[in-house]
């Protein structure tokens, strides 16, 4: 029904286990990225990891997130998030774990965002798209984790790897 440069709209005649039949509407997507970056050594006590103050249409406002994006073309969700780090903050890691990869919302989109921790910084250039409007924050990982309890984090992705890479470290 639509394909615009982020999602495709379709509507989808399905049939459902007990054997009923019906229209969805789908949304589609190529995938995501997202990246929990640490700015010091996550052995370190409370170590700092590097948030994002985006502008974000949608939501009305800047809001808090870990840098993330859209996969391109054939590229691995390592390669996605790799770039998206690069793009949006100018770091590269050395290290790169995946964290886990989930659904945003299986009601009604085959969004998948693979969320990873990423250790050994090194700082370079961002070059972000000329539609995202940010700042870097980094916040030690207590904070992130109070920010998250005190609904300043409200980005669901970004509360997921955070709370995922608090519970790897302890």
């Amino acid at each position: 029904m639509y394909t615009g440069r982020v999602i495709s709209l379709d509507v989808d005649t399905v049939r459902f286990p007990g054997g009923s039949t019906g229209d969805l509407e789908m949304i589609r997507h190529p995938g995501a990225s997202a990246v929990v970056p640490f700015l010091d050594d996550p052995a370190t006590s409370n170590p700092r990891i590097l948030l994002l103050r985006q502008y974000r249409y949608a939501s009305g406002g800047y809001m808090y997130e870990i840098p993330a994006g859209r996969m391109d073309g054939s590229e691995s969700p390592e390669q996605c998030a790799l770039r998206e780090l690069r793009e949006e903050t100018g770091y590269s890691a050395q290290k790169l774990e995946l964290l886990t990869t989930f659904f945003t919302t299986p009601g009604f989109t085959d969004e998948r965002i693979h969320l990873f921790f990423a250790s050994g910084l090194v700082a370079g250039e961002s070059s972000p798209e000329s539609d995202e409007i940010l700042e870097m924050h980094p916040v030690p990982l207590g904070e992130a984790l109070d920010m998250i309890s005190s609904g300043r984090i409200v980005d669901g992705k970004s509360m997921i790897g955070i709370l995922l890479a608090a519970r790897k470290l302890a």
